[in-house]
């Protein structure tokens, strides 16, 4: 194993077979080896500076059905809302005034906000903060809706892939939504001059190996500046109740594999690794992270968007999130930075 984390490094690919090998014999000692490498890897890139970005989840309507997803569509349980763009800035304020420099603007795909109204939340963000980097994280558009955004001031896009085996896909998503459609929207992305972020979870429903393999293979092929990947946990509400949460050993071991093929990628320490895990995000840094996502959201909506039971950080104001997250950090010698935390071309000085 150690062997084929070496040539990980070296050549930042491996055919599918040996990633199915690496995935199908990981040991404790094989994934220390792993997040050693992975640890001094993303430091020569970004020293032991970890990004914050501020989440505003400004709507948990959603047109889809997603069957993994606790805000899907035929989910009557869920107390719907939406922000106003009054709202949003607000949150923007706030996060503004605890020094984030990046605000994530995700929700389900409602179709109650217009192009124009994105847009104009985005130009607005812009103008009241031009030294901040703008997010989105709203789904599948179309090529021209993508790029009204970023002609408006949007900066990144995040949009997990999910999963890059259609089959796979099929058995996660009703009809109507295509794996081979959500990848080319990845590329529309990119073509269109986003900072692009894709993903998938880990321990989905019906994933296999050889599935992870795919997925890893495609992120090679894309070349994301950002990578999302997070434990599966179940939702109640939804058709995979029963299923059980994705493996912590396994997330972990593929942020360290996904560090060394995309060395200079920003990767998040994800809430779903905090919430399976009391010290999951902490670990999730000592495997090759190096972002971290406090919710700026209103407390009085957190609970609302629940895609998955139980998830962390739901109570807390914005400055308590981040004060605990900051101290979590410093506490195993990582310090979170004040800056937008762009995608890294090169290497720097440490």
């Amino acid at each position: 194993m150690k062997n084929l984390i070496d040539k990980l490094q070296k050549q930042r690919a491996l055919s599918k077979e040996e990633f199915v090998l690496l995935l199908g014999n990981i040991t404790e000692e094989a994934s220390e080896y792993l997040f050693d490498i992975a640890r001094a890897t993303a430091q020569k890139y970004f020293g032991n500076r970890i990004y914050v970005r501020g989440l505003i989840e400004f709507t948990n309507y959603c047109k889809n059905d997603c069957y993994y997803c606790g805000i899907r569509r035929s989910n009557h349980k869920v107390e719907r809302y939406r922000l106003s763009r009054e709202d949003i800035l607000a949150c923007c304020s706030q996060g503004y005034k605890l020094g984030f420099r990046t605000f994530v603007l995700q929700g389900g795909e409602d179709l109650k906000y217009t192009d124009d109204d994105i847009c104009g939340i985005i130009a607005d963000i812009k103008k009241n903060y031009p030294d901040c980097a703008v997010t989105l994280s709203i789904g599948e558009k179309s090529y021209e809706s993508y790029l009204k955004y970023h002609e408006a001031g949007a900066d990144r896009y995040l949009l997990r892939h999910e999963t890059a085996s259609p089959q796979h896909y099929a058995r996660l998503h009703p009809k109507g939504l295509s794996a081979l459609e959500r990848q080319q929207c990845l590329y529309n992305l990119k073509q269109i001059g986003y900072q692009v972020g894709a993903g998938f979870m880990v321990g989905s429903p019906y994933q296999t190996v050889e599935d992870i393999a795919e997925d890893l293979l495609f992120l090679k092929r894309l070349e994301p500046h950002m990578v999302g990947i997070g434990p599966f946990i179940p939702h109640k509400e939804t058709p995979f109740a029963d299923f059980p949460a994705g493996s912590l050993e396994l997330t972990l071991f593929l942020i360290g594999i996904i560090r060394l093929m995309l060395p200079n990628a920003l990767i998040p320490a994800t809430t779903a690794l905090g919430t399976i895990h009391p010290k999951g995000r902490e670990m999730g840094i000592l495997a090759g992270a190096n972002v971290v996502m406090p919710n700026l959201s209103p407390v009085n909506v957190r609970k609302k968007y629940e895609l998955y039971d139980n998830k962390i950080c739901t109570g807390e104001e914005a400055a308590e999130c981040k004060m605990c997250l900051q101290n979590r950090i410093n506490s195993i010698g990582y310090q979170i930075v004040v800056d937008r935390g762009d995608f890294c071309p090169v290497e720097i000085n440490v």
